[in-house]
């Protein structure tokens, strides 16, 4: 299974980190559900009052929802996602503008869901987060399809993930509390397992959500090709995410049949993943190939190589401007990988303002380049003009293309 998803890498450090630092809980309290017949994507299951802390108990003026919503899947099927939606308390009553937000990877455990833990002040991204309600904006957040939910996750399935972030949107938009309208202007952003979502998002938007008045999308660390990920990061540090990502694929694909790829070594790591968020589960899968894991590998099969190649990034032209931003030392997702995304978009004619992160890696990547991103998507609702640059070339050095075990040495 050589799906190693790169998505969940950027936050192997950051949990870590957060799994030994944070342990308090802090109750969502009394929830008040709101049930309602749901009928189309987007339309609001259930919800209660929740809250959202970036670390335990620290104050930040919002409201927020927990949210059930309806989605579909990647194959076309109704399902219901969980969220959180996000509102400063700042006495605004006129329009304000509206993020959908991918986080990365947190994990498949239903208990690593951002919904689940940013009432503790226990979510990993909830410092970037606050950086958009600080500007006044709203804020929703999807749990993605079966984190939170019944069913297994479906980590690194680019349609499924598009889906929910934009029916969150929706969501949003349709809660009264929120107070939102339908004339909010929407940004799309997401980092790593988010920027798969955000860059699905952003290529569905025009046929799946076009009454969503997107004005751009913020994407980075984008594993545009799960093949070339899983090729890059087989047998490494994090190898555990690969079969994160078997989970997530099999989840969508039932009939890919993963365990009867798996050994009994495999069965016991997939049973212990799928219970675990991403601190746990890369010490878990750590430095573990794909072959000492299964009787047979999956990514040899037609039927597996095709689900993974629908996953692709890069295959439709987001009708909204693009910034797209990838760090030159990526040591999780190539940096090719996400060049080729932005050359993809290009070829097809989009609007798409490319960076290269110089200096940092993957983790790094999302926590320097957040606060640009954020002005980016300012601009947009501003209604500044974008400035696209797909008419510069990056500069890549012999043996650095895509899927090289190395990154490259410049770039542009």
């Amino acid at each position: 299974m050589r799906i190693r998803t790169s998505l969940q890498g950027p936050w192997v450090a950051a949990a870590a980190v957060v799994a030994l630092g944070l342990s308090a809980v802090v109750p969502l309290g009394t929830a008040h559900a709101k049930e309602s017949g749901p009928a189309a994507p987007g339309d609001i299951v259930r919800s209660e009052p929740s809250a959202f802390h970036p670390l335990p108990g620290q104050p930040t003026n919002t409201r927020a929802w927990k949210i059930h919503y309806r989605s579909t899947t990647a194959t076309g099927e109704p399902t219901t996602v969980s969220g959180t939606v996000v509102v400063p308390r700042d006495g605004r009553t006129g329009p304000r503008p509206l993020i959908t937000y991918a986080v990365g990877t947190v994990g498949v455990g239903d208990h690593c869901a951002p919904s689940a833990n940013f009432p503790k002040g226990t979510a990993l991204e909830a410092n970037l987060i606050q950086q958009l309600t600080l500007r006044g904006w709203a804020v929703a957040v999807t749990d993605y399809e079966g984190l939170g939910t019944p069913g297994d996750h479906t980590y690194t399935v680019g349609r499924s993930a598009g889906h929910a972030m934009l029916d969150a949107a929706r969501a949003a938009i349709r809660l009264p509390e929120a107070g939102l309208g339908e004339d909010t202007p929407v940004g799309i952003m997401g980092y790593s397992q988010g920027g798969q979502a955000s860059s699905w998002a952003a290529e569905l938007h025009g046929s799946y959500a076009p009454e969503l008045d997107v004005k751009g999308t913020a994407t980075g660390g984008v594993p545009g090709d799960l093949m070339k990920v899983a090729d890059f990061n087989d047998g490494s540090y994090g190898s555990g995410l690969i079969f994160m990502a078997a989970i997530g694929q099999n989840a969508a694909f039932p009939e890919l049949r993963l365990d009867s790829y798996l050994n009994p070594l495999g069965r016991t790591l997939v049973g212990a993943l799928k219970n675990t968020c991403v601190a746990d589960g890369a010490v878990l899968g750590s430095f573990k190939t794909i072959d000492s894991m299964t009787t047979k590998n999956p990514l040899d099969e037609p039927d597996w190589r095709q689900r993974l190649k629908e996953s692709r990034v890069g295959t439709a032209k987001p009708a909204a401007p693009v910034y797209l931003y990838h760090a030159l030392a990526d040591e999780l997702i190539p940096y090719g990988v996400g060049r080729q995304v932005r050359e993809d978009w290009c070829a097809r004619g989009a609007d798409v303002e490319w960076h290269t992160i110089p200096l940092g890696e993957h983790v790094s990547g999302v926590i320097t380049q957040s606060p640009l991103a954020t002005r980016w998507l300012a601009d947009r609702f501003e209604g500044r003009p974008a400035r696209p640059n797909c008419w510069t070339t990056p500069v890549i050095p012999p043996g650095k293309e895509v899927g090289s075990s190395a990154p490259p040495l410049i770039g542009s």
